[in-house]
C-alpha cells in the first residue's frame, strides 16, 4: 500500500507504432446533411489525423504531466495512479479531484496550480489546497490488463481508502464532474463523516420523470430538454453500458476510430460553438486521447457505464447527500437540472453559481473560473469543518 513515485515514459516504439497506424487510416465517406450532425466531419477528422501523426508532440505533453508529483499504490486489487501536489499556503486543505469519461488526469494540469498556489494566480494563499487527483480505476495509468473492474461505488470506496488510509487525510474536500460528479456524490453519501464538503460541476440526479410525479414548471422544462438529450445524445451510453467489449475491439485497434469516438464529445459537450479549439486546445485534447491509446484503457474505461446500467443508483432510494454542497452550472454542460430538483438529492446546497461560459470539460475549458468557484465554496467551510491530517 506504500506509495511509489511514478513518472510516465511511453516507449518510443509505441509512439512509432501509433504514427504508422495513423498513416494507414482509412476514413469513411461524408454522409449527407449538416457537418457533425451524424458525427465528426470527414475533412475535420482527416486534418486531425494528420496533425496527430505529423505535428503533435507527445513528449511535450508527457513532460507536462511529469512536472507534477505522481505516485502509484496498490489498493483494492489494482495499482492506482494519482497526482499528489502540495499546497502553498499557511494551511492547505486536502482536496480530492475526480475526472470522468472521456477524460483523464490531463484535464487537471491547468487548474491544479491555481488551487495549490492561489497567490501566484491573483488569489489568497489562505485558500490553498493540497490536490490529490487519481486516474480512475480502469482509466489511463490506473489500468493493467486483467485487473478488477470498478463501478462508481467501488471507485468511491477506493478513493476513500486512498485519502484516509494511505495519505492520512482524516477529513478532506472533494470535487468532480462527469463520473467524478457521481463519485463525489457517492462519497458525500457513504463517507460524509470524512468530508468537509463536496463541489460539483455535474449533478447526480435521477433522469426518470416518473420519479417526480408532480414536477414544477422549471422541472417540466428540464424534463423536456432531457427527452431530447436521451433521444439524440445517449447512443454512446447504451453501447458502452450494454456491449462495451464489442466497441473496445474497434477503438483499441484503430487510433483514428478512438479519436473520432472521443472528439465528437468534445465537439458536442464543450462551449466551442462548433470549433473545438476555441474551447480546448487541440494538443491538450490529443494528449488526453493519446493516453487512452498508449495505455490500451478505452475498453476498461467503459465499465462504469456497464455497472451503472446493471446495478442500483449510487444514491439509494429515499437517501440524500446531506453534507455541504457547491455546484457550478456551466452553460454548455450536457444536462443542467434545476435547483429545486437537485435539492431533493443534495439537502445542504451552500453555493449554486450559474457560470458565464464553459461546458462539460470545465477544468480544461475554464480552469480559472472553476478554481475560483472551488476556492469560494470551501472558504467558509475551512473554519466550520476544519480538515484533519494524521500521517500513517
Amino acid at each position: 500500500m506504500k506509495p511509489v513515485p511514478f513518472e510516465l515514459q511511453v516507449p518510443q516504439a509505441d509512439i512509432d507504432d501509433l504514427k504508422a497506424r495513423l498513416a494507414r487510416t482509412r476514413l469513411p465517406e461524408q454522409p449527407p446533411g449538416e457537418p457533425w450532425s451524424t458525427g465528426p466531419e470527414r475533412a475535420w477528422m482527416a486534418q486531425l489525423v494528420e496533425t496527430w501523426r505529423e505535428r503533435f508532440d507527445w513528449r511535450a505533453q508527457e513532460a507536462r504531466l511529469n512536472a507534477f508529483a505522481q505516485y502509484k499504490t496498490t489498493l483494492h486489487g489494482i495499482d492506482l495512479h494519482y497526482l499528489h501536489v502540495p499546497g502553498k499556503g499557511p494551511d492547505p486543505m486536502p482536496l480530492l479531484m475526480s475526472h470522468g469519461w472521456p477524460g483523464s488526469v490531463f484535464e487537471f494540469l491547468k487548474i491544479i496550480p491555481m488551487l495549490t498556489d492561489p497567490a501566484a494566480h491573483g488569489g489568497d494563499p489562505r485558500d490553498a489546497f493540497t490536490v490529490v487527483a487519481p486516474s480512475l480505476p480502469g482509466y489511463g495509468l490506473s489500468f493493467t490488463p486483467g485487473q478488477p473492474r470498478f463501478g462508481v461505488n467501488a471507485i468511491a470506496d477506493c478513493f476513500a481508502t486512498l485519502m484516509t488510509d494511505v495519505l492520512g487525510y482524516r477529513r478532506f474536500g472533494t470535487q468532480g464532474g462527469d463520473w467524478g460528479g457521481f463519485i463525489t456524490s457517492r462519497m458525500g453519501h457513504a463517507y460524509a463523516e470524512r468530508l468537509i464538503g463536496i463541489h460539483l460541476n455535474l449533478l447526480a440526479v435521477r433522469r426518470e420523470p416518473s420519479v417526480f410525479p408532480d414536477p414544477s414548471a422549471e422541472e417540466t422544462r428540464y424534463f423536456e430538454e432531457l427527452k431530447t438529450w436521451l433521444r439524440e445524445e445517449t447512443g454512446y451510453q447504451w453501447i458502452q453500458g450494454t456491449k462495451p467489449q464489442t466497441l473496445a475491439y474497434a477503438l483499441t485497434d484503430s487510433p483514428a476510430g478512438l479519436a473520432a469516438w472521443i472528439v465528437e464529445k468534445f465537439h458536442s459537450w464543450s462551449d466551442c460553438h462548433g470549433e473545438i479549439a476555441s474551447a480546448v486546445p487541440i494538443d491538450e485534447m490529443l494528449a488526453n486521447i493519446s493516453l487512452y491509446w498508449f495505455t490500451g484503457a478505452i475498453g476498461s474505461s467503459f465499465w462504469p457505464y456497464y455497472d451503472r446500467m446493471h446495478t442500483p443508483w449510487p444514491i439509494p432510494d429515499k437517501a440524500a447527500v446531506t453534507i455541504p454542497t457547491g455546484y457550478a452550472e456551466f452553460p454548455r454542460e450536457m444536462l443542467r437540472p434545476p435547483r429545486a430538483l437537485a435539492q431533493r438529492v443534495y439537502t445542504d446546497i451552500r453555493r449554486w453559481t450559474v457560470m458565464p461560459r464553459g461546458g462539460h470539460f470545465a477544468a480544461m475549458e475554464q480552469p480559472a473560473l472553476l478554481a475560483g468557484e472551488v476556492r469560494e465554496f470551501f472558504r467558509g467551510l475551512r473554519r466550520e469543518r476544519p480538515h484533519s491530517v494524521d500521517r500513517p
